[in-house]
């Protein structure tokens, strides 16, 4: 048996003792069979009651493992740190209605003059208890527990069908159900930016418009951007880390990278009066329910026709089923879901989707001559490097698109071009280089700002079609680049002109800069051009007008 330090007894035999008799005990939170198994009220407290003065001195939750030391732990809280009004104080006497407690107690509190007996009821402790119980029985569900399991089944499906990965927040789907006083419902899929994952279940289409206008009037107040979210009229389903002891990494992690079973759906409401509520009452969660399957089925219906560049024009009728419940049974129930394409241009009209911008860096640089930078997305990761050939044989096995080329495997292993994006991202790079015909040569070549004198090292790419595309532009008396260049030039003669241009995802996760394998989506094996090549001689940065 653990007992204290000599130097803990003698602190706590300077405490002042009181002629008061102490209750304490450990037991469960609650004995309810529905209780939720991930809550709080699965835990078993611990509970120090001065039986003299009527006030709790200690309390504490912990796990049902949790071994009888810490019985102990918060009964020095309760001593030396007392919860208000209590002062610091020993007391002369403990009752306990558990015998183990009690010959514990008596073996690590034999030092402190402290009896310590045994009743069979501790009239305060259970008071309190039938408190907390009542507490717990009488808390509102996140979820209906008749369709808590089924709805939680369909977030999880939908998940894996990755609506996001082709539909945009702005390509609206209605949902006509006409049903619990719900007309119909317009869906808005968030996620394709790797950032929130989710659908929206907007109530009317003039709540989705407001809210959608206000983000973009006040998108540099916090405040504005506060407000404008709880004046939102919808249902919504999120996506989140099951995992969420490690919070501060969380954010740096894309979702889409982990497995599914570190995903946990969300549910809830928001409406102006009421404002945000992470609770669905029974008619919102089948209201849910139908929403999300239907959504479901239209996704995996029409699946092709809408991981296009254009919006079409879809709709479909579906009898839904509903889960069964024990208060009533519902009869099947029709519903249309339905593409809404004029309100996705008029949303894009209003976030100026229209207006191609072209932004070479931060300084607002004009578009090179002959030269496009609409292909790698801006906030990517690039590196100039190389890999084993151990490892470009497992690339060559494990990448969903490869490109092949005839290589002489000679040296330490193939120079790379790596450009590490979210995942949707890269989906969208590997879909406009395979659309122009494939990757056709990785190239360097001359640039120059005869405005500030600046001379760069561009990196481009030639698809099949004969675009150049920039991916990088690089000072060209930078030291780091001009050794990553020097490497790169004599792998590529090594190999006789070969290298690789591998698309990864996980910019936003844990490996960020040095991708691992299961990162790599595509890899494009293609020959060097040196700028002779080329024949552009040095491009020039002309003005913006």
């Amino acid at each position: 048996m653990t007992s204290f330090n000599r130097s803990t007894s003698r602190r706590l035999k300077t405490l002042t003792q009181i002629p008061s008799v102490w209750e304490g005990d450990r037991r469960p939170m609650s004995s309810s069979p529905t209780s939720d198994s991930d809550s709080e009220a699965q835990g078993e407290c611990i509970l120090w009651v001065d039986g003299s003065q009527g006030v709790v001195r200690g309390m504490d939750v912990v796990s049902p493992e949790t071994g009888p030391e810490a019985i102990v732990r918060t009964l020095m809280r309760a001593m030396e740190h007392p919860h208000s009004p209590g002062k610091p104080a020993r007391p002369q006497k403990i009752v306990v209605k558990d015998r183990e407690i009690q010959f514990y107690l008596r073996g690590v509190l034999q030092d402190l003059d402290i009896a310590i007996d045994y009743v069979p009821e501790l009239p305060l402790i259970d008071e309190l208890f039938r408190g907390f119980t009542e507490i717990l029985e009488n808390q509102v569900p996140d979820l209906p527990p008749q369709y808590a399991q089924v709805l939680h089944d369909k977030a999880l499906a939908l998940w894996e069908s990755a609506p996001w990965e082709f539909l945009e927040e702005q390509q609206i789907l209605s949902i006509e159900i006409n049903n619990w006083d719900v007309g119909t419902l317009y869906a808005s899929v968030m996620g394709m930016l790797g950032m929130e994952y989710g659908i929206l279940l907007y109530r009317s289409e003039d709540s989705l418009k407001q809210f959608r206008a206000a983000v973009l009037q006040d998108d540099e107040s916090q405040e504005n951007l506060e407000e404008a979210f709880l004046k939102q009229d919808c249902l919504f389903l999120t996506f989140e880390s099951e995992d969420e002891m490690g919070e501060d990494e969380m954010d740096d992690e894309d979702l889409a990278d982990l497995p599914i079973s570190e995903i946990e759906p969300s549910f809830g409401n928001i409406h102006p009066l009421e404002g945000l509520r992470s609770v669905l009452y029974e008619e919102e969660a089948l209201t849910v329910f139908v929403a999300l399957e239907s959504l479901s089925r239209f996704i995996r219906d029409y699946h092709n026709q809408l991981d296009t560049e254009t919006f079409p024009s879809l709709s479909r009728r579906y009898r839904i089923s509903l889960p069964k419940s024990e208060s009533e049974s519902i009869k099947p129930l029709s519903v249309t879901v339905s593409t809404m394409p004029q309100l996705a241009a008029e949303l894009e009209e209003m976030a100026g989707f229209d207006i191609e911008e072209l932004e070479m860096g931060e300084e607002d640089l004009a578009d090179f001559s002959s030269l496009r930078d609409d292909l790698i997305p801006e906030d990517s990761f690039l590196s100039l490097g190389v890999i084993s050939w151990e490892m470009l044989e497992s690339l060559r096995q494990g990448v969903q698109t490869h490109q092949a080329g005839e290589i002489s495997k000679v040296g330490d292993g193939l120079p790379v071009i790596l450009i590490q994006t979210s995942r949707p991202k890269a989906k969208t790079v590997i879909e406009n280089i395979l659309a122009a015909g494939g990757l056709k040569a990785i190239c360097f070549n001359p640039g120059a700002d005869p405005f500030d004198g600046d001379r760069y090292d561009l990196g481009l790419l030639q698809t099949e079609d004969d675009e150049l595309f920039l991916f990088g532009e690089f000072l060209d008396d930078d030291p780091t680049h001009i050794e990553a260049r020097k490497k790169w030039n004599q792998r590529c003669k090594n190999t006789k002109g070969y290298c690789a241009l591998i698309i990864a995802k996980g910019l936003t996760g844990a490996s960020r800069g040095n991708p691992k394998l299961r990162d790599m989506m595509a890899l494009f094996e293609v020959r060097s051009r040196s700028p002779q090549d080329l024949g552009l001689g040095t491009l020039q940065l002309m003005p913006q007008l």
